[in-house]
């Protein structure tokens, strides 16, 4: 039915319940209580009578949501198909108890029935009085949901002060399963069982300096499982190392919610928390011990972020991401044993790492057989040195294509643009009063952090577009780089298998003693190699398309 007619009626003295309305309904609960669904259980049976009873309405079966919060409208299903079925003309009319109902944000409030309103659907906010086929329903509107919003401010501000005064109290607030403890009234008290692996953990770590993999190996085959009886996940064991509840220490502010609407979170740096002795945490460790594994994991976490940091990386460990378990379609993962020998570099299957020998059967690679391997294949594959070299340097070329930097620039500069009118439009709202400053120094500021951060992209973008350009200058360098290290005279170069090898695959007939490849280089493989450990010898079966050929660009 058309809203224009149905306010022409309604100012010819008409009421909404004279008027032949199809009617829905739209009910929520902002938790799953039983007292709460109970409610919903009332307020679906009001609806629902309410409706059936009037002579000029037809019922149409109404829309419910348990347990969501009406901040957004994001993750309520019930409602969202509600939107759906009204722009698609199911039926005229919505009743709903009352403005937080729908939704507690003005903006989301205004939207939707502004959206509805456009599909011929209105809406009575019945507490609040509002129905949006009424003329001057919208500025009602605005100035209740305007006031719902506010509650929401003020409850956020309620529940952090509650959190404050239970603190104070010596209330143990989060997690209510945390390993180690029992939980019960907001006190923590050890629970030996579990406080056992805790201790096991910290000395594995600390004392042994035991990777964290290798320790949900060494739990697991201890007995130890997590409480669904699988291995400790490594996060899990992540979370245990980190966690200052361990020596008896409380920490608090390790995030802020910069948006109740939102509820949006940042994490806080170290330094911002807030820590101290807890008297009412007992300790399962003690705070020297904790100290120290504390100190050793941020070590090696800043060690493996220098590893990360740059190419050079991806150099240094040439196979990485390259090898693959054929059992199980897995990678194979670096690791480094340490001996009376010195340290050598080894690749094992993610499975193995995860559960142990039980659970993959394929052999661990060491990074020097693997080089030998590589180094016969580029041996053979030396005899036409110039096929190969013309192959690399096509693999090279094809870089900058793969990625059309003009095309992404050219996208980053509208988006900027578009937010530049977003921004003058919105201060044109801000002038003329249809938002408050509050409101719109909030838009305003998010808007200027989506341009900041297209802004870095975007001189991104160039840098990576500069550095193509003086990639392809540079072959000639590169050809001549080539000729040197096709002689193989100082074994492997990383570079050149990083460049040339797809990917290495380690069959199912692999045991420790021999070992079977299947090797795939960019331009043409597989490679089969068999290599014998007990008596070091290298074959290789060449593949049946022996010559080298550059591949097929991507468009």
């Amino acid at each position: 039915m058309n809203v224009l007619r149905i306010r022409n009626e309604m100012r010819n003295g008409k009421t909404i319940f004279d008027l032949p309305l199809r009617v829905t309904f739209y009910a929520r609960v902002s938790t799953d209580k039983d007292e709460q669904i109970n409610s919903l259980e009332n307020q679906v049976q009001y609806y629902t009578q309410f409706i059936q009873e009037k002579q000029n309405w037809t019922y149409i079966q109404g829309y419910v949501d348990e347990g969501i919060s009406g901040t957004s409208t994001k993750k309520r299903d019930s409602f969202l198909r509600m939107i759906k079925d009204a722009k698609a003309g199911r039926f005229d009319f919505i009743i709903t108890k009352e403005i937080s109902r729908f939704s507690r944000s003005t903006l989301d409030s205004i939207q939707y029935t502004q959206e509805l309103l456009e599909h011929d659907v209105g809406v009575l906010f019945q507490n609040d009085n509002i129905n949006t086929l009424d003329s001057d329903s919208e500025f009602r509107l605005v100035v209740m949901a305007g006031v719902a919003q506010d509650e929401v401010r003020k409850l956020s501000e309620r529940l952090k002060f509650g959190f404050r005064q239970a603190i104070k109290n010596g209330h143990v607030l989060g997690n209510d399963k945390l390993w180690g403890y029992d939980k019960k009234d907001c006190v923590l008290t050890i629970n030996e069982t579990e406080a056992q692996v805790v201790r096991r953990i910290f000395d594995l770590y600390a004392n042994q300096q035991i990777g964290i993999r290798r320790i949900s190996q060494i739990l697991y085959s201890e007995g130890f499982t997590s409480r669904k009886g699988n291995s400790f996940n490594v996060l899990t064991i992540r979370h245990i190392l980190c966690n200052p509840k361990y020596k008896g220490w409380y920490c608090a502010n390790k995030s802020q919610t910069v948006d109740y609407r939102s509820k949006r979170k940042i994490f806080l740096d170290e330094d911002e928390w807030v820590l101290y002795p807890d008297p009412s945490i007992p300790a399962i460790v003690s705070e020297e011990l904790w100290d120290r594994a504390n100190a050793l994991y941020k070590r090696r976490s800043r060690q493996m972020m220098s590893h990360q940091s740059g190419a050079e990386f991806h150099n240094r460990y040439p196979y990485s991401g390259k090898i693959l378990c054929e059992e199980h379609g897995t990678s194979f993962h670096r690791q480094v044993l340490k001996s009376a020998k010195g340290n050598q570099e080894v690749w094992q299957c993610r499975i193995y790492r995860d559960k142990g020998r039980a659970a993959c059967s394929a052999p661990q690679l060491r990074t020097a057989e693997l080089n030998r391997i590589m180094a016969g294949i580029f041996s053979k594959l030396a005899q036409n040195k110039q096929s190969v070299i013309d192959a690399v340097i096509t693999v090279l070329q094809s870089v900058p294509d793969e990625h059309n930097y003009d095309q992404d620039i050219r996208r980053i500069e509208e988006d900027l643009s578009a937010i530049q009118t977003k921004k003058d439009h919105l201060l044109e709202m801000s002038v003329e009063g249809v938002i408050t400053m509050a409101e719109f120094k909030q838009r305003n500021d998010g808007f200027n952090q989506q341009a900041q951060a297209l802004a870095e992209r975007l001189e991104a973008l160039r840098a990576e577009a500069e550095k193509g350009q003086q990639t392809v200058g540079r072959m000639e360098e590169i050809r001549a780089a080539l000729e040197r290290e096709l002689t193989f005279q100082n074994g492997v170069n990383s570079a050149l298998v990083t460049t040339i090898l797809d990917k290495i695959v380690v069959k199912k007939s692999s045991i420790k003693e021999e070992i079977h490849l299947d090797i795939h280089l960019k331009f043409g493989g597989p490679w089969e190699a068999v290599f014998n450990r007990e008596h070091p010898s290298l074959c290789f079966t060449r593949p049946k398309n022996t010559t080298p050929k550059a591949p097929t660009r991507r468009t």
